[in-house]
C-alpha cells in the first residue's frame, strides 16, 4: 500500500517543470557572473535550448517511455535523478570549461542516490530551484538593463581624425604583451629587475624606447577601449563597479582606430593566443581573425583554445605575400596591412588571495612569465624583420603586472604607496620605425589613450590632431570602505592623485 501511493504521488511529477527547473538556474547564474562574456544573440538562444528545451523534452520523452515499459515507479525515480543530475551537471559545466569525466561520475553517483532515498521530495527541491533561480534572476536583470540604457557618447570624437588621410601608410604591427611593465619601472620599485638583455636586443633592432609610459585603465578590455577608441571611458562611472559592458565590441567589432585604417585601405587582422578578446562571439570588425566562434563555444571565458601567435601570424603573411588562392587569383595584394596580437605572457600575478604565494613568490612567477613573453616578442620580431622588414612595429603593452601585490584583487583597495601604484599601470612603449617615417622630433607618447592620435597625425603630416588629445590620467574602480567608485590614481603630470571622478 505505501510502494503503491508513493509511486502515485511522484507519477504526479511534471516533466516539463522538471526539465524547466533543472536548467533555470545554472543558465541564470552563469549569465549573472558572466554577462559581458554572454551578451550576444547567439548565446541567448544556445542557452535557451541547452538549458531548457533540451532537458524539457529529455524528461518529458524518457519519461513516458519509461513509464511505459518498466511503470510509474520508475518513471519517479527517473524524473528524480535527471532533475538533480541535470542541474549539478549544468553548474558543473558553467564553472569548469574541461571535461573533468571523474566530477561527472560523482554527480551520476550521487543522482542515483539521491533518486533512490529522496525522490518523493523533488517537489521541493524544484521549488528552491526556482527560488535561487529568482534570486539569481535579479542581478542579471539589472545587468541586462545596464546594457539596455549604457550611453556611448564617451565614443564620440571631437574632431575628424576618423576621416584623416594618411599621406604614409606602413604595414603596422601592434604586438601587445599582457601585463608587460615599461623598461623605466622594471628596474626600480617592487620589481628591481636588472637584467637589460631584452632591452639590449630591441636596441639591436632598432627599436625606440617610451619610458614612464602607462596605461590608462587597470586591466585588458578597460585599457583596450580606450586605446582603439582614442578616448576615455571612465568604466562608465563604474556604476557597475566593473568592465565596461561592451568592452569586447569597442575592441573588435568598431572603433576609431579600425575606422581610419579601414578608410585608408588596410586590411586588418586579430591574432590572439586565446580567444578572450571574442570569446562572447561579437560582430569582427577585423578583417581576419584566427579564431572561429565555432572553435570557441559559448560556455567559454576565452581560455579554452590555445594558439601560436607566431605560427598564425607566419600562416598570414603567407597568404599576404603570396596570396590567398580563395579570394586574390595567387597575387600579393598591394593593400597596407595591421596586425594586432595579443598573448598572455607575462600576465599579471594571480587573482584572489587564496591563490596567492605572497608577494615575493608571486614577483618570482611573473618575472618567470616575463622570460617567456620575452621569448615570443623576439620570435614575433625576427619573423616580421625577415618577412617585412619596412614595418612599423609598436610593442604595447596593455597594464602593468601588479607586483607588490599579494593578488590583483587588492588594487580594489585604496593605497598612496606610488610604487604599487604604478605597478598596476606601468606599460612597455617600444616602436621600430622605418627609417622614411623615423620622428625628427620625439612624440611624446606619455599613455595608451592618445598612442594612436598621436601615431596617425604622425602619419598624415597633420599636427592638428594633437589639439584634442585626452588627459594622460590612470583609473581604477575602488571598492574600498569610504572609497567606492572610479578613483584617479595618477593625474596627467605622472602624480600620485587620489581623486574621486564624479558621474
Amino acid at each position: 500500500m505505501f510502494k503503491s501511493d508513493l509511486a502515485h504521488t511522484n507519477s504526479k511529477l511534471n516533466p516539463w517543470l522538471v526539465g524547466f527547473f533543472a536548467g533555470t538556474y545554472p543558465m541564470l547564474f552563469y549569465a549573472g557572473n558572466n554577462y559581458s562574456l554572454v551578451n550576444s544573440w547567439g548565446h541567448f538562444w544556445f542557452f535557451i535550448g541547452f538549458f531548457l528545451i533540451l532537458p524539457m523534452l529529455v524528461a518529458k520523452v524518457t519519461g513516458e517511455v519509461i513509464q511505459r515499459f518498466f511503470g510509474v515507479h520508475w518513471r519517479s525515480f527517473w524524473l528524480a535523478f535527471f532533475g538533480i543530475g541535470w542541474f549539478l551537471y549544468c553548474l558543473k559545466a558553467t564553472l569548469l570549461e574541461a571535461p573533468h569525466r571523474k566530477i561527472t561520475l560523482g554527480i551520476i553517483i550521487f543522482a542515483l542516490v539521491y533518486a533512490y532515498f529522496f525522490k518523493k521530495y523533488h517537489r521541493k527541491i524544484m521549488m528552491l530551484q526556482g527560488i535561487v533561480a529568482f534570486l539569481a534572476l535579479v542581478p542579471l536583470s539589472g545587468q541586462i538593463y545596464g546594457n539596455l540604457t549604457l550611453s556611448e557618447d564617451w565614443k564620440k570624437l571631437p574632431d575628424q581624425i576618423d576621416q584623416v588621410a594618411l599621406l604614409q601608410k606602413p604595414n603596422i604591427y601592434l604586438l601587445q604583451p599582457d601585463g608587460l611593465v615599461n623598461f623605466s619601472e622594471l628596474s626600480r620599485g617592487h620589481y628591481k629587475y636588472q637584467d637589460s638583455s631584452f632591452r639590449q636586443y630591441l636596441n639591436h633592432k632598432g627599436f625606440t624606447h617610451y619610458d614612464n609610459f602607462r596605461s590608462n585603465y587597470a586591466s585588458t578590455l578597460s585599457s583596450n577601449s580606450a586605446l582603439l577608441m582614442m578616448k576615455h571611458h571612465y568604466y562608465n562611472h563604474g556604476n557597475s563597479f566593473s568592465e565596461a559592458l561592451d568592452a569586447r565590441e569597442s575592441i573588435v567589432s568598431e572603433n576609431h582606430v579600425l575606422n581610419v585604417l579601414s578608410n585608408n585601405g588596410y586590411q586588418t587582422h586579430l591574432i590572439s593566443v586565446a580567444p578572450y578578446l571574442t570569446v562572447n562571439h561579437p560582430e569582427l570588425g577585423f578583417d581576419t581573425a584566427n579564431f572561429s566562434p565555432k572553435e570557441i563555444g559559448y560556455l567559454s571565458q576565452g581560455f579554452n583554445k590555445r594558439a601560436s601567435v607566431t605560427d598564425d601570424l607566419r600562416e598570414r603573411l603567407d597568404l599576404w605575400q603570396n596570396g590567398d588562392p580563395e579570394n586574390s587569383e595567387g597575387q600579393m595584394t598591394d593593400a597596407p596591412q595591421f596586425y594586432f596580437i595579443e598573448y598572455f605572457n607575462p600576465g599579471h600575478i594571480h587573482g584572489r588571495k587564496e591563490m596567492s604565494l605572497g608577494v615575493a613568490g608571486e614577483r618570482d612567477l611573473w618575472l618567470e612569465s616575463m622570460e617567456r613573453g620575452q621569448q615570443t616578442t623576439k620570435a614575433l620580431i625576427e619573423l616580421i624583420t625577415q618577412r617585412d622588414p619596412g614595418a612599423l612595429i609598436l610593442i604595447l603593452a596593455d597594464h602593468g603586472g601588479f607586483v607588490g601585490f599579494e593578488y590583483t584583487n587588492q588594487i580594489y583597495t585604496k593605497t598612496q604607496d606610488r610604487d604599487l601604484i604604478y605597478s598596476i599601470f606601468s606599460s612597455q612603449l617600444s616602436i621600430k620605425w622605418p627609417d622614411d617615417l623615423m620622428p625628427e622630433e620625439s612624440i611624446d607618447f606619455t599613455t595608451s589613450v592618445n598612442v594612436f592620435r598621436l601615431l596617425f597625425a604622425h602619419l598624415s603630416q597633420n599636427q592638428s590632431f594633437k589639439d584634442f588629445l585626452e588627459p594622460d590620467n590612470s583609473f581604477v574602480i575602488l571598492k574600498d570602505n569610504g572609497f567606492k567608485g572610479v578613483y584617479q590614481y595618477i593625474d596627467a603630470q605622472g602624480q600620485i592623485d587620489c581623486k574621486k571622478i564624479e558621474p
